[in-house]
């Protein structure tokens, strides 16, 4: 099956359902919880919709669920394919062309990341203004025409930014706002990494998000993307780092990540 095919399969099946959704919001390790946030929801396990990956990282539940937040339809992805798993940053270029062709015109982002700035500490959020792709690599690989010349002056749009800063501030949680490094991971990043993406003016380091950012752009897309910050990089404190580890800081940040990341959604206005 072309991709092409895959998505237009997959639109079905979410037009089948009578959903609209015109938020999408993709949930990294750690943010799982807010698809119990989805009222009047329907999921629908990513293997019954053929433009989407299956999945083999922990924490990561691999289905769609389709619902409201606030006054808002919205597609949850609870789940993400990394580059790190076969090497193709394209992994999740179909669930996001499929959100677009259903009519999406948001993407939320969230992920888990380790933090370059004693400012920022583990488990606190950080919203994300602007990234580096250290891995240089891009989705858009392969693509023929001028869509895949895409600008990203303003990958992270300003307007949806400005609005999550206000929400963060009326529920009275402290979001810090930096830039993300994206690293390809699956293995951390030594000491002399981190001090080159602090030399490089990065705020905060992970494995996932700017692939999808690239994406959702070259789909005309708007994105807003949050960290949940579970440790400090390698070498900048005396811990050793895992993926464990990552789930577990996570896990308890969630009382907080959650309702603030409901709050965002509802106010959005797109």
């Amino acid at each position: 099956m072309s991709l092409d095919d895959a998505i237009a399969r997959s639109g079905e099946r979410i037009a089948a359902s009578g959903r609209r959704p015109r938020i999408g919001v993709l949930l990294g390790s750690g943010w799982q919880p807010f698809a119990d946030c989805v009222r009047s929801a329907i999921s629908l396990p990513y293997a019954q919709l053929p433009a989407f990956p299956l999945l083999g990282v922990a924490g990561h539940a691999g289905e769609l669920r389709l619902g409201r937040v606030g006054a808002h339809e919205v597609a949850v992805l609870a789940g993400r394919k990394h580059a790190y798993e076969s090497g193709d940053a394209s992994v999740m270029k179909g669930a996001i062309a499929t959100l677009a062709a259903c009519g999406a015109k948001v993407l939320v982002q969230t992920n888990a990341a380790g933090s370059l700035d004693d400012a920022i500490r583990p488990g606190e959020l950080m919203l994300i203004g602007d990234h580096l792709n250290i891995a240089q690599r891009s989705p858009l690989i392969g693509e023929a025409g001028n869509q895949r010349f895409v600008d990203l002056r303003d990958a992270y749009d300003p307007v949806l930014r400005m609005r999550a800063r206000a929400t963060a501030e009326r529920s009275g949680v402290a979001l810090r706002e930096g830039v993300y490094a994206w690293i390809l991971g699956p293995q951390f990043e030594t000491p002399a990494e981190i001090r080159m993406l602090q030399q490089l003016g990065a705020h905060a380091v992970g494995m996932s998000t700017v692939p999808e950012t690239i994406l959702a752009r070259r789909h005309g897309l708007r994105v807003l993307a949050l960290s949940m910050i579970t440790n400090m990089g390698c070498g900048l404190e005396d811990q050793a780092l895992s993926h464990g580890h990552t789930l577990a800081v996570a896990q308890a940040a969630q009382a907080t990540a959650v309702p603030l990341l409901e709050a965002i959604v509802a106010a959005l206005e797109i």
